[in-house]
This record gives structure tokens, sequence and C-alpha cells, in this order.
């Protein structure tokens, strides 16, 4: 009986030997930047005599997709990866490998197929490119103006500076030692946006943004000036002046076209072609008698 079990266990130490499959890789976080290389580390050990089979594959936004198989490279990494063993070296990535990468090897065994795997993440760092800027060209002061700057190339994100004149505004204005000197803008680095609650005509300048996310240099937009004018109450009085005078006259014509009778005239010329009636001359007379006759 001893001895059935002894052999048993020695079967069982054997099988896990000769099947069993470890996988594991050196680093699961790979960043790297775009258009440098990237390494897709693999390493497997396996029992004795086993020839195992080693696949890639490429998960990105719920798609699978082949990237090596049948000792092959597929896919996106055809033309411009290599393998090293069972790792892959990509030459030249691009923002489109940011994706995870799963390494599986399998072997087959008497109980089925033994498959081991390990997950690797590849982060590609794209630098940031020149952003799109909105700036009033004009406004008047006391109103609300609004700025936006966006990039969307950057990964990671970028962050925002804006400048006036080509000095950089202070973040988060309005606050604290920022409200005591009455700076009447609030600056917001993650959108990009910025907003002055009551522009004044201090406010007149030159801007621009700059974007960077510590990728590459930092890039920025083309200046555009704001102009900000105070409210002209002389002109706007001055422009109802002269509507109510040019009313006023209107008026008076119309007062002067009646008292002269012209519209009167109009209408007794009217009434008086309407009163007309037909008198049938003789001629017309006698032609009726005939006819009757």
């Amino acid at each position: 009986m001893l001895c059935n079990f002894s052999m048993i266990l020695a079967s069982l130490k054997l099988d896990r030997e000769a099947y069993g499959i470890a996988v594991k890789t050196d680093n699961q976080h790979v960043t790297a930047k775009e258009f440098q290389e990237a390494m897709l580390s693999c390493k497997y050990s396996t029992g004795k005599g086993i020839i195992p089979r080693v696949e890639w594959k490429k998960l990105r936004n719920g798609d699978v997709s082949f990237v090596y198989y049948r000792d092959n490279l597929v896919g996106d990494l055809k033309g411009r990866a290599e393998m090293i063993d069972s790792s892959i070296r990509i030459r030249n990535v691009t923002r489109k490998d940011s994706a995870s990468y799963r390494c599986e090897v399998s072997a087959p065994t008497e109980r089925g197929q033994n498959v081991a795997e390990a997950t690797v993440t590849l982060t590609v760092l794209v630098a940031s490119a020149a952003p799109s800027c909105i700036v009033p060209s004009s406004a008047m002061s006391g109103t609300v103006v609004e700025m936006r700057c966006k990039e969307n190339e950057g990964s990671p994100a970028s962050e925002y500076k804006w400048y006036r004149n080509g000095v950089v505004l202070v973040e988060n204005a309005g606050m604290g030692s920022d409200k005591k000197r009455n700076i009447s803008y609030t600056m917001n680095k993650k959108t990009g946006t910025l907003l002055f609650n009551r522009v004044s005509k201090d406010d007149t300048g030159e801007y621009y943004c700059e974007a960077s996310n510590g990728i590459g240099l930092p890039q920025k937009c083309s200046a555009k000036r704001m102009q900000v004018d105070d409210l002209n109450i002389s002109g706007i009085i001055a422009a109802v002046v002269v509507v109510a005078l040019v009313m006023a006259l209107c008026g008076l014509g119309v007062f002067y076209a009646q008292k002269k009778g012209y519209f009167s005239k109009e209408n007794s010329s009217q009434k008086k072609s309407s009163d007309y009636k037909y008198t049938p001359s003789e001629k017309d007379f006698r032609h009726t008698k005939s006819f009757v006759i």
C-alpha cells in the first residue's frame, strides 16, 4: 500500500516537471516616446521535453488581435518589430501602439492544453501639438469674457499657460493675494480656459496660450489681440436724440401735408370719379327705340 502511494507521488512530480509552465515579464508597464523603441518582455520555463507554443496578442479598446502567431510577427507589428527569444522589440512605436499585450505560452498535456500568460502594458508618450486658441477681438468693459485653449495630440494630456503681451498670467487668480491686486481673471491649467468676470480696459493686449506635457518642447498658438473699450454713453445719447429728431421731422411733414390738403384732394378726386353717373344721349335713345320697333 505504501509502495503504491510513493509511486503515485513520483508520477505527479514527473508530470508537474514535464507539463508545468511558468511565464513572467521583466516590466509590466513600459513607456516609450513616439518613434523610439520599446521592449515587451516575456520569459517562460517548462518541464523537460516540452516544446511550447508562444503567441502574443494585442488588447485595445475591447478588441483582441494577434501580433505574433505561428512563429511570425503579424498585424500592426509586421515589418517594424523583431522577436528576441520570446520577447518583442518594437523599433519605432507610434501612438496607436498604446495598448496591453499578452504573452501566451501553451503546451499539450495528457489532461488537455496547459496555458500560462503574462500581460505587458505599453504607453506611448506623444509630445503636445500646437493648440488652437479662441480670443475675442473686442469686448466692452464690465462684460464677461472667456478665452479657450485646447490640443488633442499630447499623451499624457497637456497642461496650459496663458500669456498677455509676452508675460505669463498667474494661475488661480482672483483669490488670496491676487484678489488684493484686483486681478479679475481665473485660469484653469487643466482645461485651458481663461475667464474674465469683469473685463476692463487694462486687459487690452495680445494673448496666446502654451501647451506642454513634459514630452518635447512646449507648443503655442499665434498671438491674438483683444481690444477692451468703455461703454460710450454720450454716443448712445446722441444716437437717441438723432432718431427722435428724425421721427419728429417725419411727423411734422405728415402734418404739413394734411394741412395743405394733399391727402384730401386725392380723396375728393377719387370720390368724384365714384359719384359720376352715366346719362344716355339722345342718339343712344333713338338707337334703342329703333331696336325695340
